[in-house]
């Protein structure tokens, strides 16, 4: 199935780290938006319920700022309740069913398939609106995470018919393989957030999709 359009979800897709610190999270992830990340998903392991609520706000309100797509990690509850534009689902999260209930038609659900084509098919024929692989590379934040090649993005490209994103240890000098295997976008954490200059990283890898 050959796809020729322009997906709802391309380019740089960045994912915050864990940041408990509001003010500086704030800080790096508006640095970020300004060097050219298109979707920023919230996401933190280690905050309570509180901070995940003041935290999600605050970047519903930042990301609004840029026109920026805003997706919540995990919880379709706590993307409902900031008026996020879509949730990501990981293996543990529960169904695209129960999430489009709860967001409705018009928001964004994403799925992590990891290195699993089978999951894919399933999250699409469930309506998720994409699909997330990886890990492709070793990653700090998910040292033991599975790992895939380049050969389902592009079994994925030809087959499914949504957006394809790629994860996991990925930098400006790697990036460029996934996008011409078939990668949509590339969801980037430590490359990006702990960079030295955020903007300027943001920026270089930004500018990959137009040289591919």
């Amino acid at each position: 199935m050959s796809r020729n359009f322009q997906p709802a979800v391309s380019g740089l897709y960045g994912i915050t780290p864990d940041i408990h610190d509001t003010d500086e999270l704030l800080r790096r992830v508006r640095l970020a938006l300004q060097g050219g990340v298109r979707v920023l998903q919230y996401r933190n392991k280690s905050a309570d319920a509180a901070l995940k609520l003041a935290q999600a706000l605050a970047l519903r309100a930042l990301t609004g700022e840029f026109a920026a797509t805003y997706i919540v990690n995990d919880d379709a509850g706590l993307a409902a309740r900031v008026g996020a534009d879509g949730v990501h689902l990981g293996g543990d999260d529960g169904g695209v069913a129960a999430a489009r209930t709860l967001l409705g038609e018009q928001k964004i659900i994403g799925v992590s398939c990891y290195n699993r084509f089978s999951l894919a098919q399933e999250a699409v024929r469930q309506g998720a609106d994409y699909v997330a692989f990886g890990a492709f590379f070793s990653s700090s934040v998910k040292p033991g995470a599975v790992k895939a090649d380049a050969e389902l993005l592009r079994a994925a490209r030809d087959m499914l018919s949504v957006p394809i994103v790629a994860i996991g240890g990925i930098t400006q000098l790697n990036g460029p393989t996934l996008i011409a295997a078939g990668a949509d976008a590339l969801a980037v954490i430590t490359a990006l957030f702990d960079a030295p200059d955020i903007e300027l990283a943001a920026h270089g890898f930004s500018t990959l999709f137009s040289r591919t």
